[in-house]
């Protein structure tokens, strides 16, 4: 078959197709056979072929006959098979690695945060440790009777996706880290089955959780904010990432808000992290707590911990810090709504614990920011996906490139009728 002139191979329009029959089973089900071949304008006979070859690899399974009355042998309903497939995802963080394995369905099979003080550990250190527990993950047994698809790893910085390098993340003290090979190669050298690896921007990771499972779920122009050191945002419009031209889109916390503010990890001044970020907020809230040396990822829990709870109890300092923090914070997403209009905003990681202190000023700053009355119809909400949004994101980004044929398929577990 010749497409666009080049010569397509039968085996790869019919990867192309298996992947559009899964997409279309995910949406319809519970479906037919025929529902499928409708939507999707394949022949019935195309349809049954590639139905029997998604069961055979564990992706879709037959659910009992349809409870419609029909002329001659009774239809069988399909769906998504969660229990033969997995996908594992992983988020980099400050303070600590946070892990979750999702089925089909990206529904969760098992969840784990590990306190680890990535900053202080270094790049190398740090990649071992993924390593390792990422091959404690896939020896779960959980995980033992189901093919893990794929392996997405979130991380705070600029994320090269095509290599999985880590161009940039100064939170973490790390540039031109190539994560994806290093940990793979670890993985090798463990014993571990070759499983793909995707490195991606953690805001871009959690904007897909919220997408996929979050509270707002399915909401198509959202925006995601990571309340960890770093602020990132991830965008979704129209349901899609907005990555702009080197994937480096997002990154809300390193606009200048008050050039003449506080520097910035990344050596500039008066960025919104460095008036509206964790570190800043926690040295503003308890600093009779804050050591002199250098915040470790440790400290940063800790610190937040006790901001609340001093927040709690009406402690002035600590509510006022808080206050004006929202203030900023507000003052940097009324940026971006101005230029994506999305219709929520959701702030994920340490701003949960700290919201309802910080969500009043933030929505009144936001709401005096925007041009569009009305905050342009955009609401400012708090994740219930708590620390685990980028995890849970890099195990459904997984999912969805299985979904979207970027990934290959499980081997068929038996043959496929043809």
């Amino acid at each position: 078959m010749a497409v666009g002139g080049e010569t397509v191979s039968f085996q790869a329009v019919r990867e192309t197709n298996l992947g559009v029959v899964l997409r279309t089973v995910r949406a319809l089900a519970p479906c037919s056979r025929s529902a499928v071949a409708s939507a999707t304008g394949l022949n019935k006979t195309t349809v049954s072929s590639l139905v029997a070859d998604l069961m055979a690899r564990g992706l879709v399974r037959e659910t009992g006959e349809t409870a419609q009355p029909r002329v001659g042998r009774p239809g069988v309903l399909l769906a998504l098979d969660d229990t033969s497939v997995a996908a594992v995802g992983l988020e980099v963080n400050v303070d600590y690695l946070s892990v979750i394995a999702v089925d089909l369905l990206t529904r969760e099979l098992l969840s784990e945060h590990i306190p680890f003080d990535a900053r202080s550990a270094g790049a190398e250190a740090c990649a071992r440790r993924v390593a390792e527990a990422l091959r404690r993950t896939l020896g779960r047994p959980a995980l033992q009777e189901r093919t893990v698809v794929g392996i997405g790893i979130a991380v705070p910085g600029l994320i090269d996706t095509e290599t999985g390098t880590v161009t940039r993340a100064p939170n973490l003290d790390w540039s031109g880290v190539p994560l994806r090979e290093r940990v793979l190669a670890l993985l090798r050298a463990a014993g571990a089955d070759d499983v793909p690896v995707h490195v991606d921007n953690d805001a871009n990771l959690g904007a897909l959780a919220e997408y996929r499972v979050g509270s707002f779920a399915r909401t198509p122009d959202l925006v995601y904010v990571t309340g960890e050191v770093g602020i990132g945002a991830g965008v979704l419009s129209g349901g899609e990432l907005l990555r702009g031209a080197n994937g480096f889109a997002g990154e809300i916390g390193h606009v200048s808000v008050a050039p003449e503010g506080p520097e910035c990890s990344c050596g500039r001044g008066g960025c919104l992290e460095a008036l509206a970020g964790i570190e800043a907020i926690v040295r503003a809230c308890v600093p009779d707590l804050v050591p002199a040396a250098a915040l470790s990822g440790t400290d940063v829990a800790e610190l937040v911990e006790a901001t609340v709870e001093r927040a709690s109890s009406g402690d002035a300092t600590a509510v006022s810090a808080l206050e004006t923090a929202g203030t900023w914070l507000g003052r940097g997403l009324a940026a971006l709504v101005n230029i994506t209009n999305p219709r929520r905003v959701v702030l994920g990681g340490y701003f949960v614990p700290l919201g309802p202190w910080l969500l009043p000023s933030c929505r009144t700053a936001a709401r005096e920011g925007v041009f569009a009355p009305d905050t342009g119809g955009c609401g400012i909400e708090l994740s219930d996906l708590g620390l685990s949004a980028a995890a849970r994101g890099g195990a459904a980004a997984m999912i969805h490139a299985l979904d979207a044929g970027r990934l290959p398929l499980p081997t068929p577990r038996t043959t496929a009728t043809s």
